[in-house]
C-alpha cells in the first residue's frame, strides 16, 4: 500500500536534483552552484571591453560604462539561453559572456573608424547569427558528430594555453610566471581536485567555487588582492543604451559578419559539449537553433547596450562536465547574479578583484575538461580513414596555423585575424572535408 508514497517521493527527489535539466534544486544548494558558474568566467566577460577601451583610448568613464555592461547584457543573455524566450534559447545550463574570439577582428575597427563602428558591426553579426540559428535545421547536416567532436577539442586545446598564463598572473602581468603565482595556482588546482574526486554531495559539486573562495582568502591574507576597484565603483547605476553611439560601415561588418556565421560552429560545439559531457546525449534541433538564435539576438542586444558580441563560455561548459551539474535553473541564478553586479559596480568591482593565478588554478581544469568532453563525443564514431583525416587535418589548421605567423603576415588585418583565432580555420577544415570526402572507405577492385 506504500508504493504510491514511495513513487512520489522518488519523483520528488528526481525534480529537485542538480543532475535534472529541468530540475530547481534547493534553493541552498543551487545559489552557491549558480555563483561559482559566474565567478569562472566573470574576469574573461569584462577583460574583452577593458582590452578595447584600452586600444580605442576611451576616457575612464566610458571603460567603466562598457565594464558594466559587459556584466549586465552576460546576465541578460544567459536568462534567456537558460530559460528560453519563446524559440530562443537552448533551455540547457549555459552561460553567456562576452566573446573573445571577435577582439582581433574589433580592435582594429574600433582604433581606426571608432567604437561606435566596432559595435555597429558587432550588432550585424549578431543579426547573421541569429539567421543561422533560425535556418540551423536545414544546414544541421553540416554539424555531424565527427565535426562537433572535433570543435569541441578544438576549443579545449586552443583555450589551455590562456589558463596557463592565468595561472602565471595573467596576460601583461608584471609578476608573470613568479612563484607565488604559480603556488597560489596549485594551491586552487589541488583543492578542486581534491574536493572533486574525493568529497560528496555539495563539496564536489562546489569544488571549483570553494577553491576560488579558498584562493582568494589565500592570496588576499598575502597581500595579492587590490581592493581599490571596489572603493571607487558606485554602489547602483543603471546601464544606458546607444551611450557610446552606433554607427555602420561596410569594411567594417563584412569582416566581423564572416567571423560571426563562422563562430556559430564554436556555439554548436558548446551545446554539444555540455549535452555530451553533462547529459550523455547529443542535443536536439531544437536546442541547437535556440541556443544559435538567442547568441545571435543577445549579440544584438549587447551592441544596443555598448557591449561586444556574446557567446556561450566554454569555461562554464567544462564546469558542467566536472561536476555533473546540468539544471538548467542553477545557471539562471548565474545570470540572475550577473545582472546584479551590473547593476551594482561595487559587487563586480570585488568579483574581479579576483586574482589571475587564482582563477588559473581553476580553467586549467576546465578547459581540459572541454577536451576530454570532446574525446568523449568522438568516442561514438566510427574511427575509419575518413574520419581521422577530418579530426587530424581541422587539429592541424587550429593549432599549426597560429603558431607560424610568418605564413600569414603578408595577408591583410582581417585575413590575419580569421586565421590566429585558430578555431575558424580548424572549423572550415572539418566543415569541408566532412562534405567533400568519401562517406565510406573504396574498395580495392583486383581487376585494375
Amino acid at each position: 500500500m506504500s508504493t504510491p508514497d514511495v513513487a512520489t517521493e522518488a519523483n520528488q527527489t528526481q525534480v529537485r536534483s542538480t543532475h535534472d535539466v529541468n530540475a530547481m534544486p534547493p534553493l541552498a544548494r543551487a545559489i552557491p552552484l549558480g555563483i561559482q558558474h559566474v565567478l569562472a568566467m566573470f574576469v574573461s566577460n569584462v577583460t574583452v571591453p577593458i582590452i578595447i577601451a584600452g586600444a580605442a583610448d576611451l576616457s575612464d568613464a566610458q571603460t567603466t560604462l562598457m565594464i558594466q555592461a559587459a556584466m549586465f547584457v552576460a546576465g541578460v543573455a544567459t536568462l534567456v539561453q537558460s530559460l528560453g524566450l519563446g524559440p530562443i534559447g537552448a533551455r540547457l545550463p549555459i552561460v553567456m559572456g562576452t566573446s573573445f574570439g571577435f577582439v582581433p577582428v574589433l580592435i582594429p575597427i574600433a582604433v581606426g573608424m571608432g567604437v561606435p563602428a566596432a559595435l555597429g558591426a558587432a550588432l550585424c553579426g549578431g543579426v547573421a547569427m541569429a539567421l543561422v540559428g533560425l535556418f540551423l535545421p536545414w544546414v544541421r547536416f553540416l554539424f555531424p558528430p565527427v565535426v562537433t567532436g572535433t570543435f569541441v577539442i578544438m576549443i579545449g586545446t586552443l583555450l589551455m594555453p590562456v589558463g596557463f598564463a592565468y595561472a602565471a598572473g595573467g596576460f601583461g602581468a608584471e609578476d608573470f610566471g613568479a612563484a607565488h603565482n604559480l603556488l597560489l595556482a596549485a594551491l586552487v588546482l589541488v583543492i578542486i581536485l581534491g574536493l572533486h574526486q574525493f568529497g560528496r554531495g555539495i563539496w564536489s559539486e562546489t569544488a571549483p567555487l570553494i577553491g576560488l573562495v579558498i584562493g582568494f582568502i589565500v592570496a588576499a591574507a598575502l597581500g595579492y588582492v587590490d581592493f581599490g576597484s571596489v572603493a571607487q565603483a558606485d554602489w547602483f547605476s543603471l546601464p544606458v543604451p546607444f551611450a557610446i553611439g552606433i554607427e555602420f560601415h561596410l569594411a567594417a561588418i563584412v569582416p566581423v559578419v564572416l567571423l560571426a556565421v563562422v563562430t556559430c560552429a564554436e556555439s554548436i560545439g558548446d551545446i554539444v559539449g555540455t549535452t555530451s559531457g553533462g547529459m550523455d546525449r547529443e542535443p536536439t534541433k531544437k536546442e541547437l537553433s535556440g541556443g544559435v538564435m538567442a547568441d545571435g539576438l543577445s549579440s544584438v542586444f549587447a551592441a544596443i547596450f555598448n557591449a561586444y558580441p556574446q557567446i556561450s563560455f566554454s569555461q562554464n561548459v567544462g564546469i558542467v562536465a566536472l561536476t555533473g551539474v546540468v539544471s538548467r535553473y542553477v545557471v539562471a541564478i548565474g545570470g540572475g547574479f550577473l545582472m546584479l553586479a551590473g547593476l551594482l559596480p561595487k559587487l563586480g568591482g570585488l568579483v574581479s578583484g579576483i586574482p589571475n593565478a587564482v582563477l588559473g588554478g581553476t580553467v586549467l581544469i576546465m578547459f581540459g575538461m572541454i577536451a576530454s568532453a570532446g574525446i568523449k563525443m568522438l568516442s561514438h564514431i566510427d574511427f575509419n580513414k575518413r574520419n581521422m583525416v577530418i579530426i587530424g587535418i581541422s587539429l592541424s589548421a587550429a593549432i599549426g596555423l597560429p603558431a607560424q605567423e610568418g605564413i600569414y603576415a603578408a595577408y591583410s588585418e582581417n585575413v590575419q585575424a580569421i586565421i590566429e583565432s585558430g578555431l575558424i580555420p580548424g572549423a572550415l577544415c572539418a566543415i569541408v572535408l566532412n562534405l567533400v570526402l568519401p562517406r565510406q572507405d573504396r574498395a580495392f577492385r583486383s581487376d585494375v
